[in-house]
């Protein structure tokens, strides 16, 4: 553990949508020097207003820190920032990337990241940007185990819970098993309380009985609340949801499992996506699920 007379690691962070967002406003909770970038500049003025410098570029951030964090949407981000920050790295510089990307992006990541002597950690993370703040975050994290004991105070900065799972890609393969249950709970939730209401029940009750029973699982509790308020706002959108299905799929064909539910899963994401909630949380298939079905609105018991 570092001692309290020992600096504190200049952390960089790129890629600032709600879950880069909230990681960075942990770290300046936590008094860590802090530099962020992102593509959209707006999107780093309130962390400026806060105390964060906003670098110009991610080669500058690279360049000014001694950990980097990258919170990105898919392989091509991931690819195209780490070719940036790993063209001139500082010496002893760790990249942490926080992302679910597929195991054959960040192996090509891990490549790039010897070649210029930067230690690489994958550690994408379970949880939404309510979990960040809330500081219960966990992170599941494969690499080398010496760079993640460096930025253990950074990464417990922004949660408490730290899964080594593997020195390569481990980590990428379990957050996408994590996934696909969050995936499946979704779809089971949905289907549930379409068929609970089509016959009379309110949601509230519905959900009150779930929560408490056998099948209650944290993830019930999380979405309890927007359900009771037909809330959508995205703490993680359905077209991200569909985009990790995808990569699920890619897994399961690359090591010949067969995965039904998942197959299952991939048409119906892309059906609600196409029917208008790609940028909604995932839960709106509840709301696709309700539009294909016999029962209206004005039949639903609240």
């Amino acid at each position: 553990m570092s001692s309290s007379h020992e600096p504190r690691l200049a952390v960089g962070l790129i890629g600032l949508g709600n879950m880069g967002t909230a990681v960075a406003e942990r770290l300046l909770e936590a008094d860590f020097p802090l530099v962020v970038y992102n593509r959209t500049p707006s999107k780093a003025e309130p962390l400026a207003a806060r105390g964060a410098t906003v670098a110009g570029s991610a080669a500058d951030l690279a360049g000014e820190t001694d950990v980097v964090l990258t919170s990105l949407s898919d392989d091509d981000a991931l690819e195209a920032v780490a070719g940036d920050v790993l063209s001139e790295p500082r010496p002893g510089t760790v990249l942490v990337d926080l992302s679910t990307v597929s195991p054959a992006a960040s192996a090509r990541v891990a490549s790039v990241a010897e070649a210029a002597s930067v230690d690489y950690l994958r550690a994408p993370v379970s949880g939404n940007p309510s979990v960040v703040r809330a500081g219960t975050l966990s992170f599941i994290v494969s690499g080398p185990r010496d760079a993640l004991e460096r930025v253990a105070p950074v990464i417990r900065a922004i949660g408490p819970t730290v899964h080594h799972v593997g020195e390569g890609e481990e980590a990428r393969i379990v957050k996408l098993t994590i996934n696909l249950m969050i995936a499946g709970l979704a779809q089971l939730m949905s289907e549930a309380l379409v068929l609970g209401e089509a016959a009379g029940v309110s949601r509230e009750a519905l959900l009150e009985v779930m929560g408490s029973s056998a099948a209650g699982a944290p993830f019930v509790k999380y979405k309890t609340e927007p359900l009771l308020r037909d809330d959508y706002s995205a703490t993680f959108t359905t077209a991200l949801m569909e985009k990790d299905i995808d990569l699920i799929l890619d897994a399961a064909e690359e090591h010949g499992v067969e995965l039904p539910v998942a197959r299952d899963l991939k048409g119906l994401l892309r059906a609600a996506v196409e029917a208008g909630h790609a940028d909604d949380d995932f839960i709106a298939l509840f709301l696709h699920l309700r539009s294909a079905s016999r029962y209206s609105d004005q039949e639903v018991v609240r």
